[in-house]
């Protein structure tokens, strides 16, 4: 089934269950048929070199395994477990096809494609994630292939492919409908932040809002997962002008963020520890283990999380005045997204810290900065960044007595932010072009520039979110 995608109209990706055209319920249902069994037990029987008397005797007869090659017969368990044993293989992958302990090797992969993704490079984990993909979705384990596909759009959204991050979470969200809603933060993430960078800065809040009210108010009270959405929350919110909720957000991430003081070491850990524990047939302790690989390799996100967390107070010390401890946190937030890759977050936090440069008198460093963010930003994306890098050339032009150079600044960033959301940064936009072309004595200019402004100022529901989402019932840093 081809879907549209909210973020670009462009048709979705068709992926596992609809490109098959039936439910990988029913594949993994199939693999039970007595049609899919017999073949299985002929093509080991071959493999072994053995005739269907010799696989049969004693206990049974060459024409029930020829009848049950043929799958005429559903096998009983006590008949699985006896060919089984002369073949040498776990009677549960005689019976379903899946090989032994399939589910938690692929979630050894996942852990391993996390950690690549973590620290290493993208396009690596991508690669990673599309073979565990196949492996999930040969196999039927829908959890498996979610984690999969939230892998895969999380590799889309460091290198700006919104549209097939969109549907990679998309299809992630409905392999895991039926279960609890921790389970599917990272997918309602990922979803919330491909809207968000392609503009839709509402709907990104709406999307996180209603998590997070709903984890908040149903008893799912998932730290993880609270601290996934507050997050995510935080940069729509700044672009939305709803800089309380920022700032409330990133009180509670920074509450919430586990202390670990090495991550990559103590996930490498648990990795091989559940290679040893699984290696000796103890299945449980190795899931365990690998759990909690994964949980902190997962965590190494947090990276770009806390990146936002210190983009947050750089904004309130500016706000503040303290252009210093701006500036510092600020260039702290960039070295760590820059160390991501993750570039369209790069260009917002240079918006800020151009702006903070501009304050304290170094312009010509912030009008470089600016030059290259927009740049390096590709038609079609970054339009709320790139809106910004243009009011404060403008800004940067006028305080250096350019005002032609300041009004196309202007005219562009209008134009920009009119593709967007951004209601509080479009009046203020207008703003500055009346002050400058009122300036010049251009009233009528001026004035029509100012009416664009209290109109976006006063379209409904442009300048107001609903109620703020619930606190968690809990002191998160407890």
């Amino acid at each position: 089934m081809v879907g549209t995608s909210r973020a670009t109209g462009e048709p979705e990706r068709t992926t596992g269950d609809e490109a098959s055209g039936r439910p990988h319920r029913e594949q993994a249902e199939e693999q039970d048929a007595p049609a899919a069994i017999g073949r299985r037990v002929k093509r080991l029987r071959k493999e072994h070199e053995l005739t269907q008397r010799q696989l049969a005797e004693p206990v049974y007869t060459a024409a029930y395994v020829s009848t049950l090659e043929a799958g005429k017969v559903r096998p009983s368990e006590a008949a699985l477990r006896y060919i089984a044993e002369r073949l040498g293989v776990d009677h549960e992958e005689l019976a379903t096809g899946k090989p032994t302990h399939i589910a938690t090797a692929l979630r050894m992969e996942l852990a391993d494609a996390h950690r690549v993704l973590a620290v290493e490079d993208a396009a690596d984990a991508r690669s990673a994630y599309e073979q565990i993909l196949g492996r999930a979705e040969e196999y039927g384990l829908a959890q498996e292939r979610a984690a999969a596909l939230v892998g895969l759009g999380e590799c889309a959204l460091e290198t700006g492919e919104l549209t097939d991050a969109l549907a990679r979470f998309e299809a992630a969200e409905r392999a895991l409908a039926d279960q609890p809603l921790p389970a599917r933060a990272r997918a309602v993430r990922g979803r919330s932040v491909a809207h968000y960078l392609a503009g839709e800065l509402r709907y990104a809040c709406y999307l996180l809002e209603s998590a997070i009210d709903e984890l908040n108010t149903s008893g799912l009270h998932d730290p993880g997962a609270l601290l996934q959405l507050y997050t995510a929350s935080i940069a729509p919110y700044m672009d939305m002008g709803a800089h309380a909720r920022a700032a409330q957000a990133a009180e509670l991430a920074l509450a919430l963020v586990p202390q670990v003081s090495d991550p990559a070491l103590v996930a490498g850990m648990h990795r091989t520890v559940a290679r040893t524990l699984l290696a000796e047939g103890r299945v449980d302790a190795a899931q365990a283990s690998l759990e909690r690989a994964t949980e902190l390799y997962q965590q190494l996100h947090l990276r770009t999380e806390l990146a936002h967390c210190h983009w947050m107070r750089g904004y309130v010390w500016a706000q503040h005045d303290d252009l210093v401890r701006a500036e510092t946190e600020l260039r702290t937030a960039h070295s760590m997204l820059v160390s991501k890759r993750a570039a369209l977050y790069v260009s917002q936090v240079e918006v800020e810290l151009a702006d903070v440069l501009r304050r304290r008198g170094k312009s010509t460093e912030a009008a470089e900065l600016l030059e290259s963010l927009l740049a390096g930003l590709q038609p079609g994306r970054g339009a709320v960044h790139a809106g910004g890098a243009h009011r404060l050339l403008g800004l940067i032009a006028e305080e250096a007595g350019d005002a032609e150079a300041a009004e196309l600044h202007y005219a562009t960033a209008l134009s920009l932010l009119e593709q967007t959301g951004a209601a509080g940064d479009l009046a203020d936009i207008c703003r500055l072009l009346g002050d400058l072309l009122r300036s010049e004595g251009r009233t009528e200019a001026a004035l029509n520039a100012y009416r664009t402004g209290l109109g976006h100022r006063a379209e409904p529901g442009t300048t107001t979110l609903g109620p703020a989402p619930a606190r968690p019932p809990f002191a998160p840093w407890t």
